[in-house]
């Protein structure tokens, strides 16, 4: 009793007690927006914050497979697919524009209605470039401050750092030195932009086990290119003696396993079960998308990179690692057995860790 008349004397209310609610919007665009925030919400969890989800597609699939009792809310679509030659993909993008910018406006709406109902109190949006708000503290993630694009990498980029201006911060997951994971996408000569560089993140740990596998074959990204490469990976690897685990990244309701020949393939994995995949291989064959990357930095693996035709970042990415000694790669149509023995000469993927400090991070939210 002496407590409640002390807040009423100081003018607390009940909504001064109750956790304030993050809402976590990573845009599903392949799987590696939504898997670089598992992190991010166990962080908020740890932190005292409630969470509630929003996503689209397999990206809120998983969420809801890593966090079974956090509420959650389906955002609209944006629909992003890559045509099957590489080179028509940013002609394919423009024409997916108008959906785009419909998508973006459904989801304002939605984020206004939450905030109206004082069911958020935040906001973390991964690329979902509606999800914001400039009456709730509102973050943006990305690593693309500067966006490749071809010929029109300087547009596409400032047109990308104008929607960034909007956020009350832009947390870029890399380090913010010479020795970094992201190269010039993550790290504009000059800016202005609200920029805080909070380490990679990696729901991953490096264990020491026995290995099991010669090669884990980890597949992800929109159709058809992830079904082409999964296709003629499956050709190239049964020809082989290797012991081999493929993992389709096909998030259904419950995970399938079968056997090929030497190739166990998997539809998907939980976070756990990857990482121990991970740990118990010698060589990961992936996309060069950057929570991969990040994931097998946070575990030093050593990695053979197949940038998905036509996307810029990843082919950039790629590039920037074997130009620096990290990891070799190829294009997907060269890919053959005897390109691995091109890892050993590489250094691999090591000394990119950064203890990130989730209170003062977040401290943000806790703005009046």
């Amino acid at each position: 009793m002496f407590l409640l008349q002390k807040m009423k004397s100081k003018n607390y209310t009940f909504q001064h007690l109750k956790k304030k609610t993050i809402l976590v919007a990573p845009l599903y665009w392949g799987l590696g927006h939504a898997t670089r925030c598992i992190p991010i919400i166990q962080e908020l969890l740890h932190h005292g914050y409630d969470v509630l989800l929003g996503s689209d597609g397999a990206a809120l699939e998983l969420l809801k497979k890593e966090f079974p009792t956090l509420p959650f809310i389906e955002l609209p679509a944006y629909n992003i697919t890559y045509p099957k030659k590489g080179e028509f993909f940013k002609l394919k993008l423009f024409l997916k524009l108008p959906e785009i910018k419909k998508a973006m406006a459904a989801e304002k709406k939605q984020v206004k209605k939450l905030i109206e109902e004082g069911r958020i109190q935040g906001l973390i949006s991964d690329n979902r470039l509606g999800v914001r708000s400039k009456k709730i503290p509102s973050v943006f993630i990305t690593h693309q401050v500067n966006v490749l694009s071809g010929n029109t990498s300087y547009f596409s980029s400032k047109m990308h750092q104008k929607i960034i201006k909007k956020y009350d911060a832009c947390w870029v997951p890399d380090l913010e030195g010479p020795l970094n994971l992201s190269g010039t996408l993550g790290h504009p000569k000059k800016t202005k932009l609200p920029l805080t560089y909070i380490g990679p993140l990696s729901r991953m740990k490096t264990q020491k086990v026995p290995m099991q596998y010669d090669v884990l074959i980890l597949l992800s990204g929109p159709e058809p290119q992830r079904t082409l490469l999964e296709v003629k990976l499956i050709e190239v690897f049964s020809k082989t003696q290797k012991k081999v685990m493929l993992v389709r990244g096909v998030v259904e309701a419950k995970e399938q396993s079968f056997q090929k020949e030497n190739i166990n393939i998997v539809n998907f994995l939980t976070s756990e079960a990857l990482e121990k995949a991970i740990n118990e291989s010698n060589l990961v064959v992936c996309r060069s998308g950057y929570t991969t990357i990040m994931d097998l930095a946070a575990m030093e693996k050593n990695a053979f990179f197949i940038p998905t035709p036509g996307q810029f970042e990843q082919k950039y990415l790629a590039k920037q690692l074997k130009q620096k000694g990290i990891a070799p790669s190829c294009k997907q149509e060269n890919f053959t057995i005897e390109k691995l023995q091109e890892v050993p000469l590489y250094k691999g993927l090591k000394n990119f860790s950064k203890e990130t400090d989730f209170k003062k991070l977040f401290g943000l939210f806790e703005r009046e």
